[in-house]
């Protein structure tokens, strides 16, 4: 489980690592290069105007990989991530069950198809159900990180949460 501080230093990452790459972008090329490299790549017959065209085109290019790079991260840890924290998505978590389900009790855990694990922390029951990999439906609450388990076909949710 990822703790509160790793969130926040991926997070940090995502956030600050953009800009410090748009600051080395913004250097021209010939102070990124070698005198060796940037000859070796014919760039040394280029006008200064051509020169500067490649060190905007370059620096803008960069700008944006490193934008859409950053967004894909920060994605990827919200979803990895999400059930630990909220990141402010209503949309429910949709998977199965692995294995048999008998109903809800305090304590038990649930193992999704998806790999996360989630615990039931209240006393909600949902007594002699039977069923093989149901579908489940993760919403959050409306107030805090508090999650909530529905199985398809049942009204009866269980409050949980995620342990994996």
């Amino acid at each position: 489980m990822l703790s509160m501080r790793s969130l926040a230093v991926a997070l940090l990452l995502a956030c600050v690592a953009p800009v410090a790459i748009a600051q080395t972008a913004k250097a021209v090329i010939e102070q990124q290069m070698t005198p060796e490299e940037f000859k070796a790549a014919g760039l040394d017959k280029l006008s200064a105007d051509e020169l500067a065209h490649l060190n905007t085109w370059l620096g803008r290019t960069l700008e944006v990989q490193t934008a859409r790079t950053a967004a894909d991260t920060k994605q990827q840890i919200e979803k990895a991530d999400r059930g630990f924290f909220h990141f402010n998505s209503d949309e429910p978590i949709v998977s199965r069950i692995s294995g048999d389900f008998r109903g809800f009790g305090k304590h038990k855990s649930y193992t999704l198809d998806n790999g996360q694990v989630w615990e039931q922390t209240d006393d909600a029951l949902l007594p002699g159900i039977r069923l093989t990999n149901p579908e489940v439906r993760i919403k959050p609450g409306m107030v805090g990180n508090v999650w909530y388990m529905a199985v398809s076909h049942y009204n009866t949710r269980a409050q949980v949460k995620r342990v994996k």
